[in-house]
């Protein structure tokens, strides 16, 4: 399924800089648990892969009027149509693919058994799969969220998962411990682009911080020493006229909100400054409402990559 892009060599992969690309083939990218050590940390897994594959991340959400516009279905059928096109389009040369799981909830078991398979197939393909899940919660309940999606032996198991910290970053100890213990990263949110979010994350905590700077510390505190980049990272919208905050937290930075919500990979650099070399990019309609054809939808990724790349490498 993979062919040549302009500009790359036939069979060679993605070079660093080069955007989006063929990838390496089933088994062996840095998804995948042959590609190098399973236990080697997530976030030494992404610097590999955005340095090889560029720094995009592409969603899988399946809406229902994407479905519709595809002429699909809204059922399961739909769905998994849906997803095994853009796994099969994308996963061997985008760095992430990001399903999000209620659009896969809504369907219930049978909805949840094509998001185990997308996650199946987009590792093996040697994407990194971020599961957008944004579970939170307290003590054995966050355990079972964690061991959802950060334990190998489960079936929803993912290369990370986002989480919200707004129960106290304390909550999130389960996930961080089994995230570090299986090499898989969790991504906090920080610093969101919905209006209603600045309720809580602009709050002043009692020593006068923002309370998402407090999260991007406790964030920076958990990368402390680690190299290349730290497993724990940070939501941050790309929608933001303004961070206002300290994003140097030695980890990833995801950035939704590229494409359909307003963002243009141009506005990075003046949101993210300095840590732009660590920003994941995400754009989902953007790319998805190209499909099914899959050249169109690779063609359209390709053209996110190369904008990336042409902004962080402005800085």
């Amino acid at each position: 399924m993979t062919e040549e892009l302009s500009g790359e060599r036939s069979g060679a992969g993605v070079g660093a800089g080069t955007g989006v690309g063929p990838g390496t083939g089933p088994g062996t990218g840095p998804g995948s648990e042959g590609h190098r050590d399973g236990r080697e940390p997530f976030g030494a897994r992404l610097r590999h892969a955005m340095d090889t594959r560029g720094q995009l991340c592409v969603g899988i959400d399946p809406h229902g009027s994407l479905l519709t516009a595809w002429g699909l279905g809204d059922d399961v059928a739909g769905l998994e149509r849906f997803t095994r096109t853009t796994v099969e389009a994308l996963a061997d040369r985008v760095a992430v693919l990001k399903p999000q799981s209620a659009f896969f909830e809504r369907f219930g078991s049978r909805g949840i058994a094509v998001l185990e398979k997308a996650v199946e197939e987009a590792r093996a393909a040697g994407a990194l799969v971020l599961m957008d899940a944004k579970r939170g919660d307290i003590g054995s309940t966050m355990a079972a969220y964690a061991a959802t999606y950060l334990d190998k032996d489960s079936p929803l198991f993912s290369d990370a998962v986002t989480v919200s910290p707004y129960l106290g970053f304390g909550s999130l100890r389960p996930a961080l411990d089994a995230a570090a213990v299986s090499g898989a990263g969790v991504f906090v949110l920080a610093l969101t682009s919905n209006p209603e979010g600045a309720e809580v994350q602009r709050a002043t905590a009692a020593d006068g911080r923002s309370v998402a700077q407090l999260m991007l510390d406790h964030m920076a505190a958990e990368n402390a020493g680690a190299q290349p980049l730290g497993s724990v990272g940070a939501v941050v919208g790309a929608t933001l006229a303004r961070a206002g905050a300290d994003l140097a937290i030695n980890g990833p930075l995801l950035a939704p909100g590229i494409g359909a919500q307003g963002a243009a990979p141009a506005d990075l650099p003046g949101l993210f400054g300095g840590a732009v070399g660590n920003v994941v990019p995400s754009v989902s309609r953007g790319v998805l409402r190209h499909g099914p054809d899959i050249s169109a939808l690779r063609e359209a990724a390709r053209r996110f990559a190369a904008e990336v790349r042409t902004a962080v490498g402005e800085v």
